[in-house]
């Protein structure tokens, strides 16, 4: 996670007005910032005489590049994106087709293979994919269709007014370590927007400011967290076919841990491989990434990866707390949507499917406060109504207390 300084008080700083503000430019913000253009266009169509413009829809995202911070290797579960762009398989970037999933228990030097695979692990139909490039994709899109995308931005602050959230401030740049003013000092930008919708991911700066201004999680469990480090590997031929999947658990956590390994082959050779591990253990000496370095020294693992190279790593927070640590998704001039509103099946191990139909319903509630010049709280807590009516919350509650299961162990869970 990236930590913005505090923008510098006492700066006369550039005012701009917008109407709909996306902090994030990860699958959720793609995917409401599209969904959003869609419903101006189709609103255009059939009312001429009310037109409404996509000049003041802004997406922020603090990369250079659009999917620069998203990590390659996922698999995307496309229920979400059919709706959202109909035959999205003709054009999007995909790596391959799930079609052979195993899932092995591992011991320090051998394996078992479980004989059968647990329905939620069950991934044919569903496409590997590089997140940076769908993303980035996704993000064509969204320019194609006239919003506008601001990269290398990043929200430092919500802009209040009372209990009112009014925009967003952007980071200041030029900025020395001891937080003065450099030459080349430039003060960020005052966006006063009529929504502000936040998807920044998993523990995203303005969601904390958000959280504790408003005490959001006073009515909901706390969120709870894990860790997944990731690599990409590109190895031999022959030793991972595109589009199967290898899940694991065991070695080298011990049966008082949560967490778990997956391997995904792709395209030309390349493999997505990492381990998740819940930060809720209770060993102080537990550290995630040695965890993973151990993992890939696992002769199983280590004979996939033999006469390979690494070409990307990374790692990403994961909400594991269900759908009880799902915090209040809209106020009074805001919303929350994707990672940043904890919306993950751990189960699954998949959130971008919820992500992606977060956002879009997220847009639709934007684009009915647009229409009604309404952005009040009791407007935008439609969209809670939204979620909690559509599958987000049919999958999400049947695994409502998976991850609090495994709270005395492995064996326990």
């Amino acid at each position: 996670m990236l930590v913005f300084r505090k923008p510098l008080s006492g700066i006369d700083r550039p005012q701009m007005p917008a109407d709909v503000v996306i902090v994030g430019g990860g699958p959720a913000g793609m995917a409401c910032a599209l969904r959003l253009s869609q419903l101006v266009d189709q609103h255009n169509t059939q009312n001429s005489d009310s037109q409404f413009s996509k000049e003041n829809i802004y997406v922020l995202e603090k990369a250079r590049e659009i999917g620069q911070h998203c990590l390659s290797g996922a698999l995307l579960d496309p229920r979400s994106m059919r709706e959202l762009l109909p035959g999205f398989e003709q054009e999007a970037p995909i790596e391959a087709t799930v079609n052979k999933e195993t899932i092995y228990f591992l011991t320090k030097n051998g394996k078992f293979k479980l004989p059968v695979t647990p329905p939620p692990l069950r991934d044919h139909g569903n496409y590997v994919i590089s997140l940076n490039r769908f993303v980035k994709w996704l993000g064509g899109k969204v320019e194609e269709a006239g919003v506008t995308v601001f990269t290398g931005f990043a929200g430092s602050e919500l802009l209040l007014d009372g209990n009112r959230v009014t925009g967003v401030r952007t980071d200041d740049k030029g900025i020395d370590k001891e937080g003065q003013k450099k030459s080349n000092f430039e003060p960020g930008y005052d966006l006063q927007a009529k929504v502000v919708i936040l998807a920044e991911g998993s523990r995203g700066s303005l969601t904390k400011q958000l959280l504790t201004h408003f005490r959001l999680y006073s009515e909901s469990n706390p969120q709870t967290y894990g860790q997944g480090i990731k690599e990409l590997w590109e190895v031999p031929a022959g030793r991972i076919a595109p589009g199967e999947v290898i899940y694991t658990m065991g070695w080298p956590l011990t049966t008082k841990e949560y967490g778990g390994a997956w391997i995904y082959g792709g395209k030309d050779n390349v493999v997505s491989l990492g381990f998740v591990t819940g930060l809720d253990y209770t060993d102080p000496r537990l550290d995630p990434h040695h965890v993973l370095q151990e993992f890939k020294k696992h002769p199983f693992v280590s004979a996939l990866l033999a006469g390979g190279k690494m070409i990307r790593y990374g790692a990403k927070s994961m909400p594991y707390g269900g759908w009880w640590a799902v915090p209040p998704l809209a106020g009074d001039g805001w919303m929350v949507i994707g990672d940043s509103a904890g919306l993950l099946n751990s189960q699954r191990l998949k959130g971008i499917h919820l992500a992606i139909k977060s956002g879009m319903l997220a847009a639709e509630t934007a684009f009915e406060a647009l229409r009604t010049s309404d952005s009040s709280a009791a407007a935008l807590s439609q969209f809670q109504r939204k979620v909690e009516s559509s599958w987000i919350k049919d999958e999400l509650w049947k695994v409502r207390n998976f991850h609090q299961g495994f709270e005395r162990g492995l064996w326990w869970g």
